[in-house]
């Protein structure tokens, strides 16, 4: 039987530094919460606002898998592996950071803000040389369907990564049903709201609620509102 973890929006993680305001699913930096560290491999779900000109000085990262999606703005991206690049809306970033990997993130534009989620997974492997990858999508090949754009297979449909884990997005009209089948046994599902609302599994999500459910073979999708726009993420629960 499946069970269901609700995470609502007002009940993440904040921290405003003024040219940073951050909302946190899972524990990070100064925000702990024992019962929200992770979900399966899922580690870390941000959902950062940076201001114009602002973003984050080089820093170090290992054996993580980050993603970065722009939902909004201009994101430029900087490594020690030598790339230097520009994320937009429609773009999907990962970075297999595998034996260490030192980058930045600054918003492209000196007036108007970025925003984006930043996502964490563990690998299946560890100490990988470490990848960069980019993709730019279009956005009405996600209308009233889900979008593959990341998978564990290079000769898959989006980029790829270090992990059996798989992320769709979709943009729906109002009263759109579909659903979204399991790619693997024993995985589980986060699905996060970017804009609108949902009714997954019988579970009314708002913008920025996430759903963690474990134990299903698929779920089923109800767009609440028109434009609605979901981001699903299958991962494996056992990291161990």
């Amino acid at each position: 039987m499946a069970t269901h973890t609700l995470h609502t929006a007002n009940t993440r993680g904040h921290a405003n530094h003024g040219w940073l305001d951050s909302h946190q699913t899972f524990s990070f930096a100064n925000y702990y919460n024992p019962e929200r560290v992770h979900f399966g491999a899922l580690r870390v779900l941000n959902d950062d606002f940076v201001a114009g000109g602002k973003g984050f000085g080089s820093h170090p990262h290992d054996n993580m898998e980050i993603i970065s999606i722009p939902l909004e703005g201009v994101l430029e991206h900087k490594d020690n592996m030598g790339n230097t690049k520009i994320i937009r809306q429609g773009d999907v970033q990962v970075m297999s950071t595998g034996s260490g990997v030192f980058h930045s993130e600054y918003n492209g534009d000196v007036i108007r803000p970025v925003k984006f989620l930043q996502i964490w997974l563990f690998p299946n492997q560890l100490n990988v040389t470490p990848r960069y990858d980019q993709i730019t999508l279009k956005r009405a090949d996600r209308q009233n369907q889900l979008q593959q754009v990341i998978s564990p297979n290079p000769d898959d449909a989006g980029t790829w990564l270090y992990q059996d884990a798989w992320f769709h997005m979709g943009i729906f009209d109002k009263g759109f049903q579909t659903s979204y089948q399991l790619k693997k046994a024993d995985n589980g599902i986060y699905a996060f709201v970017i804009k609108g609302s949902f009714t997954i599994d019988g579970q009314t999500l708002n913008e920025r609620d996430g759903l963690g459910i474990a134990d299903a073979g698929k779920i089923d999708i109800t767009a609440n509102d028109d434009q609605a726009e979901l981001l699903i993420m299958e991962v494996p629960m056992d990291i161990q």
